[in-house]
């Protein structure tokens, strides 16, 4: 099956089921799935920020050792706990109030971990408004990698091509970088004029948050430490938050053009992907496993998204939409076989071509 074969009509997607996106709201507030949870976030908050605390503690006691790098190892998976705090802040589950999610987010986004709230917001809005669409999903439009053979020719010189050629693996080497494109998305954001509020706060926090890791960093550690050291947080940071986000979305079905085609319920369901769940993703993936349920109710807390999975499947099922459901390692891949049967699509139609030009 090719990837263009995976990708639904619009209109036969929308009309399958009988599914309405008032019934399924009802369900989950009749099960109080949508109220706050203030204790529960209380003491996720708290407990992350001894974690954090833990680990630069820990780094300032070991002083200029090679063992810092197990430290940068742990430190990769707090920066991803702490954004994950920020990415619950920016969907309103832990404050209903714009002022108090915004206390949360810059502090756990640009203080804590460099990585602009302000930006994010905006970014990430597109995206659950137009999920695994190629030209108004962000999230699709920001990847070195393609999601459907016509677009390689947005992907020009030797190192776009070879990218492309050999995506089902190399996505998994470039994410090891998607942690250094996080910090400088904030200052592009500005440049381009996309922060749309509190701009000069938003600089401020990330450029202190900056300047305070590199002075840390090189004043505990020697230059060679400190350089490693560097590389591993921000590889497995990055790493561990493409990681994150990968399985979500990436190989299904896409769709494209200037307008919307799909309705709100449906265009969350058919492109969104759950892992089954247990204890472990839901602590590593922060909620993100549940994704059809998040992306139907983006301002559910984390913590109730467990308990509203099999009544949202429940649902689905019944009303006639797809329910995307994976184990852990079958999830990824998923997203390599998608990914490299783009590949192979793109050989076959640059082929022909070549083949149309020789005569």
């Amino acid at each position: 099956m090719s990837a263009l074969d995976r990708t639904p009509g619009p209109s036969a997607a929308a009309t399958e089921g009988t599914a309405t996106l008032q019934e399924v709201t009802q369900l989950v507030r009749q099960a109080g799935l949508m109220d706050s949870q203030p204790v529960y976030y209380t003491f996720k908050i708290l407990t992350n920020l001894l974690l954090l605390a833990a680990g630069w503690t820990l780094f300032a006691l070991l002083g200029d050792s090679w063992w810092q790098l197990a430290v940068a190892v742990f430190l990769a998976v707090c920066f991803g706990q702490t954004d994950l705090v920020g990415h619950d802040a920016g969907h309103r589950q832990i404050f209903r109030t714009r002022r108090a999610g915004d206390v949360i987010g810059y502090t756990h986004g640009n203080l804590l971990t460099g990585v602009s709230f302000g930006w994010w917001v905006g970014h990430h809005t597109k995206h659950h408004n137009y999920p695994n669409h190629l030209s108004l999903d962000p999230d699709i439009l920001r990847r070195q990698v393609i999601f459907d053979a016509k677009d390689r020719t947005k992907r020009t010189g030797s190192a776009g091509r070879f990218i492309v050629r050999h995506q089902a693996w190399m996505f998994y080497v470039l994410i090891l970088m998607e942690g250094l494109r996080l910090h400088a998305s904030g200052y592009v954001a500005a440049r381009k004029g996309a922060l749309k509020r509190y701009v000069a706060l938003d600089l401020s926090l990330l450029t202190l948050h900056l300047a305070a890791y590199l002075t840390v960093v090189f004043t505990v550690l020697s230059p060679g430490i400190a350089v490693a050291f560097i590389v591993v947080h921000q590889a497995l940071f990055g790493f561990y938050m493409g990681l994150m986000f990968a399985p979500n979305h990436k190989g299904l079905p896409v769709r494209d053009g200037e307008e919307e085609q799909l309705d709100w319920l449906t265009r969350q369901v058919v492109t969104s992907r759950n892992l089954v769940p247990n204890r472990i993703t839901d602590f590593f993936y922060g909620g993100l496993n549940y994704q059809i349920e998040h992306h139907l109710f983006p301002s559910m807390p984390r913590r109730n998204l467990r308990r509203a999975q099999p009544l949202v499947k429940d649902y689905l099922v019944r009303n006639g939409l797809p329910y995307a459901e994976e184990r852990l390692l079958r999830s990824y891949l998923n997203v390599a076989d998608y990914l490299g049967e783009v590949s192979q699509e793109v050989a076959t139609l640059e082929r022909d071509a070549s083949v149309q030009g020789a005569r």
